[in-house]
C-alpha cells in the first residue's frame, strides 16, 4: 500500500487546541513502589512489636492498632497508585508524541510512530487512521499492526459502521465486545471479522471532520474503557491539527512547483523588482528577450538590464506614483546583439499582503518578428485582394479554380504607352498611380476584387471569391464612378497628362482559382469571358464606358444606355453587341 507524504508547513501553525491532558514534564517516584514499601515496612513493624512481649507490653494499643491501619490502608491504595502511575505514563507518552506530530516535517513517518505509540498504550492489535478526500470519502493512510509492521490492504477488515458513525457524528466510540454490542452486533463486519473490542474516534479541524483514527483488538474483549477513548480522542484533536497543516504545506509546495514551471515555460519575460529598482527574480525567457544570462541579470539595477533609458524610467515612476498598472506600452530598443528590437511593456506595482509597496512586477514581450510579419502580411494585402487573403488557408492552399459567374470591368489609359517614352521613369510612375489609382479605388467601394494591373490598365472581378448576388450591377456602378473619377482627375492634371480611360464591362463565365507553380501563386480569373472584356475594351471609345449585351440584359431596368454599332472583336466570328453607358436610372 502506498500512502502520501506529508509535511508541516515552517510558518505559522495552528496551536494545540485544550482538549489534551496536562501532563507533568518533569519525572516524579514511583508512587506505587513508594506505597508497597511503606505497606511493608508498617507490617514488619506490626511484627517485630508482636514479637517482643517486653517492648510490646510499654507500647500502647493504639500504636499496634494504628500500624495494622497504616498497613491495610496502604494495601489498598497500593492498587489505585499503580493504576494512576500507568495512566501518568500514557498522558505522557501521547504528550511526547503529539508534540513530535507539531514539530516534524514528515508526518507519514510521524504518524506511523504514533500508530505504533497507541497500539502500545493500549494493547490494541491495529490501528488505522484515515482522512477524508475531495468527496468527503475515509481514505486509508495509516495501517499499523502491533508488531510495528505495516499492514497490507487485505488486512484492512474493519467495521465500516463504526467508521462512518464517527465520520457523520463527529463523536468517539467504544466497545468492549462488539459481538455483543446491541449497537454493532447485527452488522456483517463485525460478524465475519469476529471484531472484539475497538476504539474509534474523530479528527476535527475548526469543528469539521476530517478524519478518523480507530484501533481495535479482534481477541481480546473488554481491553479498551472510556480512559482510552479519551486518551485517543484528547491526541486525535492535536493529529488533527497536525495533518491540516501538513496539506496546507504540501498544497503550498504544489502550487509553487506549478507557479515555478508556469513561471519557467513562459513566453513572456517576466522580471521583478525591489522598492529599489534592484532585480530580484526573472525567468528564462527574459534571458532569452534580453540576450543576458541569469547571473547577468538577477541583482543589478533594473535600468542596466532593461536599456530602454528615459522610457522606462517614465513609466516606472508612473506606476510608483499612481500604484496601478501600465499595459501595452510599446518600446524599441536597440540591443548590442540584436539591433532594433519591439517590444510590449507591462508594468504593475508588486504589494504585500497589508497593501505595501514590495517593487515592481515588468513583463516584456519581445514582437520584434511579429512585427517584421505584420509588415510583411501588409505589403502582401496590398498586392492580393484583401477578400482573397482572408479566403487563403495555408493547409489547403493547392492549384486550381471553380467555374463561376462573374462580372468583369477592364479599363486602361489612353495614350500613356506613347506619352511615357518621352518621360523620365519617375514622372511615368508618379502619373500612372495617380491614374490606376482613381480607378482601383472606384471599384474597390463596390467590393471587387482588383485582380491584376497591366502596365496602365487594371482590371476587376465581381462575385469572386466571395457570392455577390448583384454582382453586375456592382460592376456597373463601379465603371461609372471610375468615369467620373478620372475625368474629375483629368481637370487637376497638367495639359499634358489630362488622358482619358478606356472602360469595358461584360459578364459570363469564368475559371476562378489559384494559377502558377508552388513558388508562386495567383489568384485570377481565366476564359473567353475575360478575353471578351479586354476585346470590348480594347475597340473601347475614350472617356465612355461599354457595356456587352450580357451586362445589358441583367441591369436594363437599372441603367440609361445608348445603342452603338456592333463591335468586330479578335477572337470571335460574329460581332459583339455594345451598349455605352450613360449612367444608373
Amino acid at each position: 500500500m502506498t500512502y502520501n507524504h506529508f509535511a508541516r508547513p515552517s510558518g505559522r501553525v495552528e496551536e494545540p487546541q485544550p482538549g489534551m491532558p496536562a501532563v507533568p514534564t518533569t519525572p516524579t517516584p514511583a508512587l506505587g513502589k513508594l506505597v508497597g514499601e511503606l505497606g511493608r515496612l508498617a507490617a514488619e513493624a506490626r511484627t517485630t512489636l508482636g514479637n517482643q512481649r517486653e517492648i510490646a507490653g510499654r507500647v500502647p494499643a493504639t500504636v499496634l492498632d494504628g500500624l495494622n491501619t497504616l498497613r491495610d490502608s496502604l494495601e489498598k491504595i497500593q492498587p489505585q497508585v499503580a493504576a494512576q502511575e500507568a495512566e501518568l505514563g500514557r498522558l505522557r507518552a501521547l504528550a511526547a508524541t503529539a508534540e513530535v506530530v507539531n514539530s516534524s516535517l514528515d508526518l507519514t513517518t510521524v504518524l506511523s510512530e504514533v500508530m505504533d505509540t497507541i497500539i502500545r498504550l493500549t494493547s490494541a492489535e491495529r490501528g488505522f487512521l484515515m482522512l477524508k478526500d475531495e468527496r468527503g470519502e475515509l481514505q486509508f493512510r495509516i495501517a499499523r499492526g502491533m508488531e510495528r509492521e505495516t499492514l497490507n490492504k487485505s488486512d484492512f477488515q474493519v467495521s465500516r459502521t463504526i467508521l462512518n458513525t464517527v465520520a457523520e457524528a463527529g463523536q468517539p466510540v467504544v466497545t468492549t465486545n462488539a459481538a455483543a454490542d446491541p449497537r454493532f452486533s447485527a452488522q456483517e463486519s463485525v460478524i465475519g471479522y469476529n471484531l472484539r473490542s475497538i476504539v474509534c474516534v474523530p479528527l476535527k479541524f475548526k469543528e469539521r471532520v476530517t478524519g478518523v483514527i480507530y484501533v481495535d483488538n479482534r481477541i481480546r474483549t473488554g481491553l479498551f474503557t472510556e480512559k482510552e477513548r479519551d486518551l485517543l480522542a484528547a491526541f486525535a484533536t492535536q493529529a488533527a491539527i497536525a495533518i491540516e497543516n501538513a496539506r496546507q504545506y504540501q498544497q503550498v509546495v504544489e502550487l509553487k512547483e506549478l507557479l515555478d514551471n508556469v513561471f519557467a515555460s513562459m513566453a513572456s519575460g517576466v522580471i521583478t523588482t525591489d522598492v529599489g529598482d534592484m532585480i530580484t527574480l526573472c525567468n528564462h525567457a527574459a534571458e532569452q528577450i534580453l540576450g543576458l544570462s541569469r547571473a547577468q541579470i538577477e541583482g543589478q539595477p533594473l535600468s542596466q538590464a532593461l536599456p530602454i533609458g528615459e522610457t522606462l524610467s517614465q513609466v516606472v515612476s508612473r506606476v510608483r506614483t499612481e500604484q496601478r498598472p501600465m499595459v501595452g506600452h510599446e518600446v524599441n530598443p536597440t540591443l548590442p546583439l540584436r539591433g532594433l528590437v519591439n517590444w510590449n511593456l507591462n508594468v504593475s506595482p508588486l504589494r504585500d499582503s497589508g497593501q505595501g509597496s514590495q517593487g515592481l512586477a515588468i513583463v516584456v514581450d519581445d514582437v520584434t518578428e511579429k512585427k517584421r510579419l505584420q509588415n510583411k502580411y501588409e505589403v502582401f494585402t496590398r498586392m492580393v485582394p484583401p477578400q482573397v487573403v482572408e479566403r487563403l488557408d495555408v493547409n489547403s492552399l493547392k492549384l486550381g479554380g471553380v467555374r463561376r459567374t462573374v462580372s468583369i470591368v477592364f479599363a486602361d489609359i489612353q495614350g500613356f504607352t506613347t506619352l511615357s517614352e518621352t518621360l523620365d521613369p519617375e514622372i511615368v510612375i508618379e502619373k500612372l498611380n495617380r491614374y490606376v489609382g482613381t480607378a482601383a479605388e472606384a471599384m474597390l467601394l463596390q467590393e471587387a476584387t482588383v485582380d491584376k494591373y497591366i502596365g496602365d490598365a487594371v482590371m476587376a472581378f465581381f462575385n469572386a471569391p466571395h457570392d455577390q448576388s448583384d454582382h453586375v450591377l456592382r460592376a456597373v456602378r463601379a465603371a461609372i464612378q471610375m468615369r467620373d473619377d478620372i475625368t474629375d482627375l483629368r481637370d487637376t492634371m497638367e495639359p499634358q497628362f489630362r488622358l482619358n480611360f478606356r472602360v469595358a464591362v461584360h459578364m459570363g463565365e469564368a475559371v476562378v482559382g489559384l494559377v502558377g507553380t508552388k513558388d508562386r501563386l495567383d489568384y485570377t480569373i481565366i476564359g473567353d469571358t475575360v478575353n471578351t472584356a479586354k476585346r470590348i475594351q480594347e475597340n473601347g471609345v475614350p472617356g465612355k464606358v461599354i457595356i456587352s449585351e450580357e451586362v445589358y440584359q441583367a441591369v436594363k431596368d437599372e441603367v440609361v444606355v445608348n445603342p452603338l454599332e456592333a463591335m468586330h472583336v479578335k477572337g470571335k466570328v460574329q460581332p459583339v453587341t455594345v451598349y455605352e453607358l450613360v449612367g444608373l436610372q
